[in-house]
């Protein structure tokens, strides 16, 4: 059942930037890419926003992944986009994936209207090839988890990172 809910435009601007990779970017072009963002309904819930400073860039120090994890609400729903880059026994790889992270500890009615507005995102995200509904902490803070998700158990490594650390 779709809720009626819309896209903001500049949802659908960041996901095209983000899937969009330059070749010939220069290492600052490079470093101010998206790597992940969080989407939130607005205050009045018409519209899915991007969540002001929710974003993380990929020249920011750190391990991308746990920082995005520790980005998450630990009790409200969000809809984010992820650049995974990850290698597989054969090549290097780079993947968008859309997550829907609903919580158990979300309140219902937060759960009830992202889940029945999830295809007006999904719709505007052309081309995403991988999609993951996450329930809590537990499924998502390894990062294997989605390595399983990218491509099983041909994936080695996620963010340059060892799967088997």
């Amino acid at each position: 059942m779709a809720s009626g809910v819309t896209v903001e435009e500049s949802v659908l601007t960041i996901f095209n930037e983000m899937k969009v990779r330059k070749a010939q970017a220069n290492e600052d072009e490079k470093k101010k890419r998206k790597k992940a963002v969080l989407f939130c309904l607005s205050p009045d819930k018409q519209k899915i926003i991007m969540e002001q400073g929710r974003e993380i860039l990929v020249g920011d120090e750190g391990d991308p992944y746990l920082k995005f994890v520790k980005m998450l609400p630990p009790d409200d729903c969000r809809y984010a986009l992820y650049d995974a880059t990850y290698e597989t026994k054969e090549t290097k790889k780079e993947d968008l994936v859309f997550i829907f992270w609903a919580p158990e500890s979300a309140p219902l009615k937060s759960k009830m209207i992202y889940a029945s507005s999830k295809d007006a995102i999904k719709k505007k995200f052309t081309g995403i090839k991988h999609e993951w509904q996450v329930n809590g902490l537990d499924d998502i803070k390894d990062r294997k988890t989605l390595a399983e998700k990218l491509g099983g158990s041909s994936v080695i490594t996620l963010e340059g990172k060892p799967l088997n650390d």
